[in-house]
């Protein structure tokens, strides 16, 4: 309930502050698990992917101390959100993200970790590689063109779903060396910006 509400009310303040161009919805899974890939400029950027996938709610990792404050954490677990503590290796967080796939839910996440404008090689995070290749869910490159600036021209582009090459996907009993996962990585975030560069 809570997130339908937060969704209109997410709608409606798009709908006046900016000019927001969607494209590529019909790429968007009808059911089924989707890891839902996605440049990370802003931090509106987790309520625009929401708003605009229809009649499917996004789970999302936020950071931990956005929790603390308890109306904050209270509102954000509501909108489909669950805490990570970045750079400890929470344990936790991956285990709710396969959870969530498991259960044929969408999981959105930032596989450049942190905000940024620009594609820097560097920021690229290892978890997210192990997420597609362990549980072999379908990715959704998604790309966001804009500066979020009142009243201008926001683009969002759902890319068509694909999935990490079988012969590399080897399931839950297989390990990866750190090359590998940040190898597959950068191959996802490549979709992403193959998007925002066409």
């Amino acid at each position: 309930m809570l997130y339908t509400i937060g969704k209109v009310l997410f709608m409606i303040y798009f709908w006046i502050f900016y000019r927001v161009k969607t494209t590529g919805r019909e790429n968007i899974p009808s059911s089924g698990p989707v890891l839902i890939c996605a440049n990370h400029p802003t931090a509106l950027d987790m309520f625009l992917i929401g708003v605009k996938v229809p009649k499917r709610k996004v789970h999302y990792m936020a950071k931990a101390e956005l929790f603390k404050n308890r109306l904050l954490g209270w509102i954000l677990k509501h909108l489909g959100a669950f805490p990570v503590s970045r750079g400890t290796g929470d344990v936790g967080s991956v285990k709710t993200v396969f959870r969530l796939l498991e259960s044929g839910k969408m999981v959105g996440v930032f596989p450049e970790g942190t905000r940024t404008r620009k594609r820097d090689p560097k920021k690229r995070k290892a978890g997210i590689a192990l997420f597609a290749l362990h549980s072999g869910a379908p990715i959704l490159p998604v790309a966001i063109k804009g500066d979020f600036r009142l009243f201008r021209k926001v683009e969002l582009i759902f890319g068509k779903p694909y999935r990490i090459a079988s012969d590399a996907v080897n399931g839950a009993g297989k390990t990866y060396s750190r090359e590998e996962l940040y190898k597959v990585s950068g191959e996802i975030i490549d979709s992403i910006y193959a998007l925002i560069e066409q």
